[in-house]
């Protein structure tokens, strides 16, 4: 380089500003493009679109479509609860343009997700990701069917995480990723997936007057609820009343009270009344046990509830400031689920 800069007939060397994009702009975008390109040609196959069945009149139930991902090769598939609506049975498309039969086979509200499964067998499928392994920036691509134009990609990052979200059904739900990857109508119960195509979000939700401002629920947040949704069709778990997003937890508080996790579970709603009301928790707590569980993450919260009995007393654990509290909580019946909205 030193060579060329003397021997340079202007007598000083370009501006490294001048060479540095036309050299490595070309070689960026092909990686970029590879990556989303493999990532579609893996996914695509394993995303369906879903349109209710219709009636004995020959009409469909709902209008427009919505998008699934399957995650199972005898055609279980992962969509959004709002989606389904009260349907039992739906119709849906493979991006082959095979057509197949399917039954809602369970719906969260409390999480906007469903299970639906197709009558088939042998059928390609997604591997689900670890949310949890989420950084923000990270590369994500999103595949669904908007306005039912199937099988269609878009690409982006995420732009935050631990979000709250007020779901279409009215309800909020915690932890939920935002990316920029551009949805629309009809992306709903669709995948977003990191670079590996490994499932990492069902995309929930587009804020209308915005750009680039969406959502998609945590795929670990469906892992813990999908033996329920399996075997029961819905999810019994108990209510705290309370809303949280996962947080760094501080070293020197972790190294003071033996905490191994590096992160906790901040509260920064309190229904009032509720169990977590009552137990005296309040907004800016730090919660890091739940009964003889540690809590790391909101994830874990969620899945303790699934999991202890309900209006059974047990003890929850939380920082407020620099003091370790110890408090007694009731984990009470989830109230009625809110009236639906249209979509």
């Amino acid at each position: 380089m030193r060579q060329h800069f003397i021997s340079n007939d202007s007598g000083s060397p370009p501006e490294p500003d001048s060479v540095q994009p036309h050299l490595e702009e070309p070689q960026a975008l092909d990686a970029y493009s590879r990556v989303v390109v493999r990532v579609a040609e893996k996914l695509r196959p394993a995303v369906v679109n879903l349109r209710a069945s219709r009636d004995s009149a020959g009409r469909s139930a709902t209008g427009g479509s919505v998008s699934g991902i399957m995650f199972t090769p005898d055609g279980f598939l992962l969509t959004n609860a709002h989606v389904v609506g009260g349907q039992e049975r739906l119709r849906i498309r493979t991006s082959s343009g095979r057509e197949l039969p399917g039954r809602v086979v369970g719906a969260d509200p409390w999480t906007d997700l469903a299970v639906v499964q197709a009558e088939a067998n042998n059928l390609p499928h997604a591997e689900l990701g670890d949310s949890e392994k989420l950084r923000v920036g990270q590369l994500v691509v999103a595949i669904g069917s908007p306005f039912g134009f199937d099988s269609t990609v878009t690409a982006g990052v995420v732009s935050a995480l631990g979000r709250s979200l007020r779901t279409i059904t009215g309800h909020l739900v915690d932890n939920v990723i935002q990316t920029d990857a551009a949805l629309n109508p009809g992306n709903s119960g669709g995948p977003l997936v990191d670079a590996l195509g490994r499932v990492i979000g069902i995309n929930t939700a587009v804020i209308a007057p915005a750009q680039g401002i969406c959502f998609a629920i945590p795929i670990n947040m469906a892992k813990h609820i999908l033996p329920q949704l399996l075997k029961h069709g819905r999810i019994v778990r108990g209510y705290l009343g309370l809303h949280a997003r996962t947080i760094p937890l501080r070293q020197s508080l972790a190294r003071r009270y033996g905490l191994e996790s590096q992160t906790a579970v901040e509260v920064i709603g309190v229904e009032t009344g509720g169990p977590a009301d009552q137990a005296g928790i309040q907004e800016e707590d730090l919660i890091v046990a739940l009964g003889d569980d540690p809590v790391a993450t909101v994830d874990d919260l969620h899945k303790i509830l699934t999991e202890l009995p309900i209006e059974q007393t047990t003890g929850v654990t939380f920082l407020r400031g620099e003091t370790k509290v110890q408090r007694a909580v009731t984990p009470a019946v989830t109230p009625k689920e809110y009236p639906q909205r249209e979509r």
